[in-house]
């Protein structure tokens, strides 16, 4: 498949949120996954305003514990924040001005090994639904071709958000959201079981919930709590 045509299928992705269980957590992680395919970053994570004074960000397959503390500070400080409350795309290129600005941030990002760290709003109009944050290990900064797609990307999902809440109400997709953030721990702790229990790392083990709640059509969440409940093991990879 060549780029022009990734990038086709993954904006077609995107927009597909007139479905009628559409899951935010799946929907969330294939934006992040698409951005690491198509840009030049290291990682990337979603973003999502929600009641109360802080971002929240639903923790992307696998974290090692250097990227969760880099998304648990940028949740508070740094240039996802910065680009949700702007509305413009943040990038923190001079790490003299990184630290000024945002020392928390700029401390645990450098001690992760990111170099580069750069943020695009996703709004649109009046609706303002948080940011999308690239990380980088590169000393480049992300080219002016690529800076466009990430955020017509971010772009693209905030309208497949929006489209989705005015689709199936209001209450719903918000109501979702918030299960998106509360439901993490329990996602994490199914990944771990079934990683144990079918001797597979944690990517491969969320796959396997994933992959499982797709073809059955059920929500992760719900896989999840199947997993830790009831003894479920979905069928899992063997390999990366």
């Amino acid at each position: 498949m060549s780029r022009e045509q990734h990038i086709a299928r993954t904006f077609v992705e995107l927009a597909d949120t007139l479905v009628e269980e559409f899951d935010v957590i799946d929907f969330l992680h294939q934006m992040t996954v698409r951005c690491q395919e198509l840009l030049d970053v290291t990682h990337a994570a979603v973003f999502l305003a929600h009641p109360g004074p802080h971002l929240h960000s639903p923790a992307p397959c696998d974290p090692s514990p250097a990227l969760q503390r880099v998304l648990d500070i940028a949740c508070v400080e740094g240039p996802a924040v910065e680009a949700h409350r702007t509305a413009r795309a943040v990038t923190a290129r001079d790490p003299a001005d990184a630290v000024a600005r945002w020392p928390e941030f700029a401390e645990n990002r450098a001690q992760a090994g990111y170099t580069l760290a750069t943020a695009l709003p996703m709004r649109l109009r009046e609706d303002n639904l948080g940011s999308l944050l690239l990380l980088r290990t590169g000393e480049r900064p992300l080219s002016p071709d690529d800076l466009a797609l990430a955020q017509a990307l971010a772009d693209a999902a905030t309208i497949g958000l929006l489209q989705a809440r005015v689709i199936h109400e209001q209450h719903t997709v918000n109501e979702q959201l918030h299960t998106a953030l509360q439901t993490r721990i329990v996602i994490e702790q199914a990944k771990g079981v079934l990683a144990v229990r079918s001797d597979v790392t944690l990517n491969q083990a969320f796959e396997a919930l994933r992959r499982h709640a797709r073809h059955h059509r059920l929500l992760l969440n719900e896989v999840a709590r199947d997993v830790i409940e009831n003894g479920l093991t979905p069928a899992t990879v063997t390999s990366e």
